[in-house]
């Protein structure tokens, strides 16, 4: 059985952030957005996280042979095939209960492979898929020798809202493609979506663990050791010398990575203050937070978050 770590969510949570962190403990191999894997590297050949094309890099040539014999055993358009008929939003009620659409055996074998063939590699206790999606998730639910352990980040809808309204570059396309944007309210009905979906997953059975990203940010060293004895890492997982405090908060030492796909930061190597982006407070106008936090506002108190902005 290789052991999972699923990072939940909706994008603009801190889910890069975590998954970053995570791959500095001893035993833990992070893999970016498998989700992605399967067109942004087998078929556009973008960079990894070690600045590499996919095709150029060691790391993921290795899972390659290891999983499926070479990548070019896979074909790309029988898993964007089989996504299109199993891993969709609409899917997740049957899925919660028991009822598997055709192809999904098939479809979780090819991340159940690629988890497997990584931790081979790697030698690691766990590997981190930071996808988010989480009709993914239910499909690996029925996956074939995976531990699956789910970590739902979760943050403040108003200030996601206001990350989904900004323009972000995708360096690894080498274009000039941006991110996908929505409004406040799309993202505030897609908060509500994936989360709720989430919390109904840990009442199915999954292991899920809930980590807020103010609090993540606030105590990184507390936040990362339960997260260890929640994955079962061994002991030298808590050591955390790559965590320093300062009189502004945390700074990480970041090491390069192998993430297959995810948010810029992927490739950001060194010292990283870890600070939280407040930026929503004043630049999301008034009556967006508002309409925001009236869409989302169950799930906000749920969480431990105020109609004023404060945890």
């Amino acid at each position: 059985m290789v052991r999972v770590l699923f990072l939940g969510g909706l994008g603009r949570s801190g889910t890069t952030l975590l998954e970053r962190l995570l791959g500095q403990l001893a035993g833990v191999s992070p893999l970016g957005e498998v989700v992605h894997l399967w067109q942004r590297d087998l078929v556009d050949d973008e960079r990894c996280g070690c600045g590499d094309r996919f095709s150029a890099c060691g790391f993921w040539q290795k899972v390659g042979v290891e999983a499926f014999g070479g990548w070019d055993a896979v074909d790309p358009r029988r898993v964007h095939e089989l996504a299109a008929a199993v891993e969709r939003t609409r899917h997740i009620p049957r899925l919660a209960l028991g009822r598997k659409p055709k192809g999904l055996d098939e479809y979780a074998g090819y991340y159940s492979k690629v988890y497997s063939a990584a931790a081979a590699v790697t030698g690691a206790t766990a590997v981190v898929d930071s996808s988010k999606h989480s009709a993914l998730a239910y499909c690996l639910r029925h996956a074939p020798g995976i531990d699956l352990r789910v970590v739902h980040v979760v943050r403040d809808s108003r200030g996601v809202a206001y990350s989904w309204t900004k323009k972000v570059m995708r360096p690894e396309a080498e274009t000039d493609e941006e991110m996908t944007r929505y409004s406040p309210s799309r993202s505030a009905l897609l908060w509500n979506a994936h989360n709720a979906s989430f919390g109904l997953l840990g009442r199915l059975g999954v292991p899920v663990l809930r980590i807020r990203y103010e609090e993540l940010l606030a105590d990184p060293v507390a936040t990362l050791r339960n997260l260890a004895t929640f994955a079962d890492l061994p002991e030298a997982a808590h050591e955390m010398s790559f965590l320093r405090a300062t009189d502004d908060g945390y700074v990480a030492d970041l090491g390069p990575s192998h993430s297959a796909a995810g948010n810029p930061m992927r490739f950001t190597i060194g010292t990283v203050p870890l600070r939280r982006d407040e930026a929503w407070r004043r630049s999301l106008p008034k009556g967006q937070r508002r309409l925001v936090g009236a869409l989302t506002a169950p799930l906000l108190s749920a969480y431990g978050y105020r109609f004023g902005g404060t945890t």
